[in-house]
């Protein structure tokens, strides 16, 4: 993948209201490359993240759980940082993708 991808992630993911999370696949398939969710996730890890305007704290995987090496410091920090957006977790420890993924 190039930077042209990276880019094209980054201005999906700027869309991504507070509030609401999406998945790496849901990423790539509004891309148009469907099988490239872990391209996405490359690409969230080297985000130039919220400075930029890049929330890439609210891109988790299918299932809702949430990145170990989040680049912020940890899943522990990105689940902080979606507690503060109002993002709802299950007992498991998830995001609840029923209450707040985005439907973009």
């Amino acid at each position: 993948m190039n930077e042209g991808f990276f880019a094209q992630a980054y201005e999906i993911v700027k869309q991504i209201p507070e509030g609401r999370v999406a998945t790496y696949g849901q990423i790539a398939r509004m891309m148009g490359h469907p099988r490239s969710a872990r391209y996405v996730g490359y690409a969230m890890h080297a985000s130039p993240g919220m400075r930029e305007g890049v929330p890439c704290h609210r891109v988790v995987f299918a299932d809702g759980s949430l990145a170990r090496g989040f680049a912020f410091g940890g899943p522990g920090i990105q689940r902080q940082m979606l507690e503060e957006e109002g993002i709802i977790f299950l007992p498991d420890g998830k995001v609840d993708l029923a209450q707040c993924q985005w439907e973009a």
